[in-house]
């Protein structure tokens, strides 16, 4: 009985530190990313919010961050990540790598 207390328990605070990561904003415009360039706090769980304002699909992808998603036109996703060690995370838009640059830097 008490396994199951402490596992549910463990759950309930793995779900409630889930929705108090602090989240970073970005738009996705003219096949831009906007801000380009992203302050963290090192260490810690976050949410990049990427709202795709173009006309056509973006696809967020970064292999300093081990993520990738397609963002359709019109549409907002929600990208977990961290915690990350103090440096600097560069992301493309893949469908736009030449114009959609970013970079993420924890501190």
């Amino acid at each position: 009985m008490h396994k199951y207390l402490l596992a549910l328990v463990i759950s309930l605070l793995s779900v409630a530190a889930s929705a108090e990561r602090e989240e970073f904003h970005v738009v996705i415009k003219n096949h831009r990313f906007s801000p380009a360039e992203i302050h963290v706090p090192a260490n810690s769980l976050l949410w990049l919010v990427l709202e795709n304002k173009d006309a056509s699909s973006e696809e967020f992808e970064s292999l300093d961050l081990h993520r990738e998603k397609i963002i359709a036109p019109g549409k907002t996703a929600k990208i977990k990540i961290g915690p990350l060690k103090e440096g600097a995370y560069r992301f493309m838009g893949a469908f736009n790598p030449q114009t959609a640059q970013g970079v993420v830097i924890a501190k």
